[in-house]
C-alpha cells in the first residue's frame, strides 16, 4: 500500500538526558557534571547524527507516500544539509513544546490521500525494524502498537495502600505505532496523551498488539547508552577558519576579545565591534558547516545594534556542542598596527577560553602589525584570523568511566 505516510519526532530538548549527568554520584555523572553534553538525536554514530541514522533505517523499510521529520526550529536548516546529502527526501516540520503538539504540526503536512501514518520517535533509535510487525497488521485495527511483557512483579503504591498488580495484564508500549490517520487526528483533539494508542483508545477505538523487542529501547538518559547497541562515534577532527575585519575611528577605547582596550580609537560596527569574536564565531560555523556570523546575526537587524559579541559568541557556542562537537582548539591571530594589543593577550586568552569552555592552554593569541604597509599599517583598521579544531563528542568514552 502507498497510502502510508512515516512520522518521526525528534524535536526535544533531551533535558531528561541532558540532566540525567547531573542527578546521580555515580562515577559516570561525576565524569560529565562540568560538560554539556550534546543533545541525544545529534548523538554521533560514525559521522552522522542518530536522528539521521533513524531516518535511513526506516527509509529502507518501506516506500512510504511521505515521510516527515518534526525538528527545532533553530536546527531545521542545518539538518536540511544532511537530508541534502544523503537525497532523503524528508519533510522537516516544526516541532512544538511538546510531543503531541509535534506530532499535530507533522500530521497537518499529510495529504488526503494518506490512509495511515506510521510514528516514531528519534530516541527510540534501534526500532526500525518492528515496522515490518506492526504493517503485517494493517488494516485490522484503528492504531497497531509493539509491546514488552513485563518479568518483574509490580506493585503500585500510594499513601494508602499497595496493590499488586497482575503482570500478564500489564505491557510496555514501544514505537513505532500504526494509525488510521483520520481516526489519529479526531483522538489527538480531545486531550493530552504520551502515544497514539492511548489517545486512539480514549475515543473507542481499537488497538492491535504485536511484539516488540528489547533492543529498541528508548534513549532517555546518559546512562541507557550503555545498553543501547550502536556503532562508535568518528574520531575525526574538523578543523574551521575565520575572519573579520573592522574599521578604526576615533573614539575612547576598543574592545578586542572581550577585553576592553583603552586607546583612541573605536571599532566602527553594528554589533559591540569586537572583531576578534567575530573571526571566531565564524571559525566554529566553518568548521560544522553553518552558514556565517552574518547569516545567524545579520547587521540589518535591529536587535543586534550594539549587540554584545560575547554573547552572540556564547549562542553559537552552545549550538556546535548541542549537534555533537567538542571544540578543541582556537587559534587566533590579530593584524592591528595600533593599538599595541602585545598587553592584553593574555587576558583574551582567558575570556576566550571560559566562553569556549575549554582550557587556557588550548587557546592562543597572536598579534602582529603589517609593518606600516596597507590599510592595517595606516590605522585604519583591524584584521583578525581564527582557526578551530573539533572533534565529535566521545559518549563512547563517557559511559565506559
Amino acid at each position: 500500500m502507498s497510502n502510508i505516510a512515516l512520522i518521526l519526532l525528534g524535536a526535544g530538548d533531551s533535558s531528561r538526558f541532558c540532566l540525567s549527568a547531573l542527578s546521580s554520584s555515580e562515577t559516570i555523572h561525576k565524569s560529565v557534571q562540568k560538560l554539556r553534553l550534546p543533545k541525544k538525536q545529534w548523538l554521533r554514530v560514525g559521522e552522522i547524527p542518530l536522528w539521521l541514522k533513524v531516518a535511513l533505517d526506516f527509509r529502507d523499510i518501506y516506500p512510504f507516500s511521505r515521510c516527515i521529520l518534526s525538528a527545532k526550529s533553530t536546527e531545521i536548516k542545518y539538518m536540511q544539509k544532511y537530508l541534502d546529502a544523503f537525497s532523503l527526501d524528508f519533510v522537516l516540520v516544526k516541532g512544538g513544546s511538546t510531543r503531541q503538539e509535534s506530532l499535530k504540526n507533522a500530521l497537518i503536512m499529510l495529504e488526503d490521500f494518506v490512509e495511515y501514518v506510521l510514528v516514531s520517535d528519534i530516541a527510540r533509535c534501534n526500532s526500525a525494524f518492528l515496522s515490518q510487525r506492526v504493517l503485517k497488521e494493517i488494516g485490522n485495527y484503528d492504531c497497531i502498537v509493539p509491546y514488552l511483557k513485563l518479568n518483574d512483579t509490580i506493585v503500585y503504591s500510594n499513601d494508602s495502600k499497595l496493590d499488586y498488580l497482575k503482570r500478564d495484564n500489564l505491557k510496555i508500549i514501544q514505537t513505532p505505532q500504526l494509525s488510521r490517520l483520520n481516526v489519529l487526528k479526531s483522538a489527538l483533539e480531545n486531550g493530552d496523551f504520551t502515544d497514539e494508542s492511548s489517545a486512539i483508545f480514549a475515543q473507542g477505538g481499537s488497538i492491535g498488539f504485536v511484539q516488540g523487542a528489547a533492543e529498541a529501547k528508548k534513549l532517555t538518559f546518559l546512562e541507557d547508552l550503555k545498553t543501547i547497541p550502536l556503532p562508535n562515534p568518528s574520531t575525526h577532527t574538523l578543523v574551521g577558519s575565520g575572519s573579520d575585519i573592522h574599521a578604526l575611528d576615533k573614539g575612547e577605547g576598543i574592545l578586542l576579545g572581550c577585553v576592553a582596550i583603552p586607546c583612541e580609537f573605536r571599532l566602527i560596527a553594528h554589533s559591540d565591534g569586537d572583531v576578534c569574536l567575530h573571526a571566531l564565531s565564524d571559525a566554529l560555523l566553518g568548521a560544522i558547516g553553518f552558514g556565517d556570523i552574518g547569516e545567524w546575526f545579520p547587521d540589518n537587524d535591529p536587535a543586534y545594534k550594539g549587540a554584545n559579541s560575547a554573547d552572540l559568541l556564547r549562542i553559537i557556542v552552545d549550538f556546535v556542542r548541542d549537534v555533537g562537537y567538542d571544540i578543541l582548539q582556537a587559534d587566533i591571530t590579530i593584524f592591528a598596527q595600533k593599538p599595541k594589543i602585545s598587553p592584553y593577550k593574555n587576558a583574551m586568552e582567558k575570556k576566550i577560553s571560559e566562553i569556549l569552555q575549554i582550557n587556557v592552554f588550548k587557546v592562543n593569541v597572536k598579534a602582529t602589525t603589517t609593518e606600516k604597509l596597507g590599510f592595517i599599517g595606516k590605522g585604519e583598521g583591524i584584521l583578525v584570523q581564527a582557526s578551530v579544531v573539533l572533534e565529535y563528542f566521545d559518549w563512547k568514552k563517557i559511559i565506559s568511566l
